[in-house]
């Protein structure tokens, strides 16, 4: 039944895409395997290990088991223009990017699914642990994204930003199998990716530490680590009336502003925008009776507000803001009008689980509303909304 359609998928060189190819290919489909190489700007060293030559070697070894035509296209142009620019810009800005999020959305679902459809490809595949259908709303052909079959590995996330375009376009064929499942197919079948280890690193770069990157882009300046205490004032401040919900929204959504005279000086720093919010290790601050952590990060200042235990006060807050222009519909046709809203499951990082909260659309943006305070809603990270296991949209918080 496939036999005239054509997949392109993207072969990483890891077993999920390798797995995806070869199934794929059971199913019928014409198959072709791309190996995106998104990398080589030698004025920033990732790491003395050269990952993406072995793991392009690795995809064109699986390429050839599988009996399918293979290439690589190099979008490292497009890869820096897009996201490591984009990565440098919000951390000068004191915010925390995701990077995976916009590969997909910038990279691998918009400047490759171009290549594979300029190629004549009907679709493009990735080896992402989500699942993807279609239902019939008013007459209208609608993808939904859903999650994983495998809670530890769900990937839906990654894709929060994807749109009803690219989705129509994108197959996930390991979304219904577990982990081990795809190791034991791809151990049956000899793809000499069976055992590889799953990548940690950025997105497509490899084996990157992420401190190590930004330090050679994003000069250092010494400044100081300052510790609030649990008692501060900041964190028992007088509940106004509120006259509606919008203010009420506005109020719990509104973080501390700190400034030296909060807390005391106990250590120095090497850059703020080294940080993020949660954030305990590298601080090299000693003596404190539970573990610092990062509750707010100055970059203007240069200053680092940090705060004993993870039940610290100033890591908590109940509700975040997207602004209008990144807030984004997986589902356009859920979109929310002004002064409705919607309950939904709510994560604000990959893993994180599933938490309760409320969506309310304003002028000029959305507010979710967490039914329990969440630690560290961090700047830059992306919220992403589900109902039931289905991911209707996401954005950025701000």
């Amino acid at each position: 039944m496939n036999r005239d359609k054509t997949v392109v998928v993207g072969l990483s060189g890891g077993v999920d895409s390798s797995v995806t190819a070869y199934l794929l290919k059971e199913q019928g489909y014409n198959v072709i395997g791309l190996f995106m190489k998104n990398w080589h700007d030698d004025s920033v060293t990732i790491s003395n290990e050269c990952p993406w030559l072995e793991d392009s070697n690795d995809a064109m070894i699986v390429a050839e088991r599988l009996g399918i035509p293979f290439q690589t296209v190099d979008l490292s142009e497009q890869y820096k223009e897009r996201i490591v620019d984009y990565m440098f810009n919000e951390y000068e800005r004191g915010r925390t990017p995701n990077p995976d999020v916009l590969c997909n959305r910038e990279i691998k679902f918009d400047v490759f699914m171009k290549i594979a459809l300029d190629l004549g490809a009907d679709y493009v595949a990735t080896g992402h642990y989500c699942r993807k259908d279609t239902i019939i709303e008013n007459g209208k052909e609608v993808y939904r994204l859903l999650a994983g079959k495998d809670s530890n590995k769900d990937q839906s996330y990654f894709l929060c930003q994807l749109s009803q375009e690219q989705l129509g376009k994108a197959l996930f064929p390991i979304g219904d199998l577990l982990k081990p499942e795809v190791r034991q197919i791809a151990a049956e079948n000899d793809l000499i990716t069976a055992g590889k280890k799953d990548s940690q690193g950025l997105c497509f770069i490899g084996k990157v530490r992420l401190p190590d990157f930004l330090q050679q882009k994003l000069k250092p300046k010494e400044g100081v680590i300052v510790e609030v205490p649990v008692e501060s004032s900041k964190y028992n401040k007088e509940l106004p009336e509120f006259k509606n919900i919008e203010e009420e929204l506005s109020f719990y959504s509104q973080k501390p502003q700190y400034q030296l005279t909060d807390g005391k000086i106990v250590g120095k720093h090497q850059g703020a925008h080294y940080f993020t919010k949660g954030q305990r290790k590298g601080l090299a601050v000693g003596g404190t009776t539970e573990p610092l952590f990062v509750i707010e990060t100055d970059v203007s200042e240069n200053i680092i507000y940090t705060g004993q235990g993870k039940a610290h006060p100033g890591l908590f807050r109940r509700t975040l803001f997207v602004n209008l222009d990144e807030l984004h519909w997986v589902r356009e046709d859920l979109a929310l009008q002004i002064n409705e809203s919607l309950e939904v499951q709510a994560r604000i990082r990959y893993r994180q689980p599933l938490q309760s909260a409320t969506l309310h659309m304003v002028d000029g943006g959305l507010y979710v509303d967490f039914e329990l305070p969440q630690s560290a809603i961090t700047e830059g990270q992306f919220a992403a909304f589900y109902i039931g296991d289905e991911l209707i949209g996401s954005g950025v918080i701000s």
